[in-house]
């Protein structure tokens, strides 16, 4: 098993805060979507950046793999299951509580390496919030086993049956349409002496955040599209729609889509936040441009 560096994957150093974090992932997600980008090994990366988001966005996790990291490891070097150092002292996780996290197959959240899985998932002492909070949680009756179950929105959206593989096996598990990050789902017989209880979480999502009900999704636009008002096609977990931009629009602001968030009663809105892109100039044509833009506005724009 190959140690991978998720800073690297991410273009950010080790000291990056939390935000910083968020808006590399952000960026890279919709540079190599499968859906947007025709770059080679696009689909290679962008499960790379998932993964990487999912073990930094989560301070518990990300102080596991930073212990791990400390200890000279990097790309290529050889780690053997568990990682050196991983459980014990400094606050790693030990191997002994009650949850495991479960990536379902699909969406942001599956497809990780064994690496990931190795230190977060398949019965190695959980991950995100299970190992500080979850050993303090008293133990199911009957010998049940516990575990999370990281879905992605559209699953949410939608409902459905998701794959996960567990003590061995592989089990089908349906999905309510709006389940909630918290609800369980009780399968039974399944666990290793009882039933099985999966509590849902929602996987991280390369074009939405969930605030409530409600979806949020930053959609960038040309600076022309803003000053002068467009008609663009925004996604949607229902798919795509197009979205009316009003003139003068500046960066920050939030239209709603209503009813396109997730479902409830009543269902949850999509909020839709512009954020304002400058294209590169690459030609002697385009920097002509951006003169011609420059001379026609006298007024500093910062003033104004």
């Amino acid at each position: 098993m190959q140690f991978k560096d998720y800073y690297e994957a991410l273009g950010v150093e080790s000291s990056a805060g939390e935000a910083e974090i968020k808006t590399a992932y952000r960026r890279l997600a919709r540079k190599y979507h499968p859906d947007v980008s025709k770059e080679a090994g696009a689909e290679e990366k962008f499960k790379a950046v998932n993964e990487a988001y999912e073990a930094l966005r989560d301070p518990q996790k990300r102080a596991a793999y930073d212990r791990l990291r400390a200890r000279g490891y990097r790309p290529g070097d050889d780690v053997q299951p568990p990682p050196a150092g991983f459980g014990g002292g400094g606050g790693g996780y030990e191997g002994n509580v009650d949850f495991e996290e479960i990536f379902a197959g699909g969406g942001a959240g599956g497809g990780f390496s064994d690496f990931f899985e190795s230190m977060f998932g398949r019965g190695r002492g959980g991950a995100g919030a299970g190992a500080g909070p979850q050993r303090s949680r008293p133990a199911p009756p009957r010998g049940d086993t516990r575990a999370k179950l990281a879905i992605s929105l559209e699953t949410v959206y939608e409902g459905g049956k998701v794959r996960i593989g567990i003590n061995g096996k592989t089990l089908d598990v349906r999905v309510p349409k709006g389940i909630k990050p918290g609800q369980l789902i009780r399968l039974t017989g399944q666990g290793e002496h009882g039933d099985l209880l999966l509590e849902m979480e929602y996987a991280a999502h390369p074009q939405f955040e969930v605030d409530g009900r409600n979806v949020v999704h930053v959609l960038p636009l040309s600076p022309w599209e803003a000053a002068l008002g467009a008609a663009v096609s925004v996604p949607t977990l229902g798919g795509p729609v197009e979205l009316k931009i009003p003139p003068n629009s500046e960066a920050g602001r939030k239209l709603r889509l209503r009813g396109r968030g997730l479902p409830g009663a009543p269902p949850g809105d999509q909020i839709v936040e512009l954020e304002i892109l400058a294209p590169k100039p690459e030609t002697t044509a385009q920097r002509s441009a951006y003169q011609a833009l420059r001379d026609a506005f006298e007024e500093d724009g910062r003033r104004s």
